[in-house]
């Protein structure tokens, strides 16, 4: 499995802090860094993805001290880059710690999942491609993969070509993910409360073919 070349320009992926994300995130943070009804959106967007059934496996990706789901699926595998947040995670079954951006690989077997998630933290991926690689790879077929993401986040761990475009840009660099990654059908993006008056929520989805 592959990516198609990347159309995005030279340092796009580059981050104003350059220095190790594992001594970045090595403080706990037992925070939620979007607001409580943009938290509850992301679980009704779960549960109206049938995200939450008992008989489902799924893998949360960038993980941390909470998972979002309304209701725990069958099995729930989480990975992150801080251990006592991802150990904290009541929902969790399993949780590992791993940096993405170091190694994009998932150590997990093929067509492990029924589907992956990745809630406020794709905006901080700096090989982007090949983690949506390792994703189509671990996901059975017909698995969704959902992105969940806002207007807020760690501005020096954030991609410049993130910083450097508004909501409905950003949007788009996720859909162009999905794109550019073998095994995805056409992605779908959607803002999920236009017109709130707290945190904006945007998903971009796709299911693996």
């Amino acid at each position: 499995m592959s990516h198609a070349p990347s159309p995005f320009p030279a340092g796009f992926f580059a981050r104003q802090d350059e220095s190790d994300d594992a001594r970045f995130y090595s403080f706990d943070r037992f925070v939620t860094h979007i607001d409580d009804d943009a938290i509850a959106l992301i679980g009704e967007l779960y549960e109206e993805s049938g995200l939450t059934g008992a008989d489902l496996e799924v893998l949360d990706i960038c993980s941390s001290w909470i998972s979002h789901f309304p209701t725990k699926p069958g099995r729930l595998v989480v990975t992150g880059m801080n251990a006592a947040e991802l150990a904290a995670n009541e929902m969790a079954d399993e949780w590992s710690v791993g940096d993405l951006n170091s190694d994009p690989t998932l150590a997990f077997d093929d067509a492990s999942f029924d589907a992956v998630t990745c809630a406020v933290s794709v905006d901080y991926l700096s090989q982007p491609l090949e983690v949506f690689t390792e994703v189509a790879r671990v996901l059975r077929p017909g698995g969704l993969f959902v992105c969940t993401f806002s207007n807020r986040c760690f501005p020096t761990k954030a991609i410049r070509g993130w910083l450097s475009t508004d909501d409905r840009g950003r949007c788009g660099i996720v859909a162009t993910y999905f794109e550019l990654t073998d095994g995805f059908d056409e992605p779908v993006a959607q803002h999920r409360n236009p017109g709130a008056s707290g945190d904006p929520l945007f998903a971009v989805s796709a299911r693996r073919v």
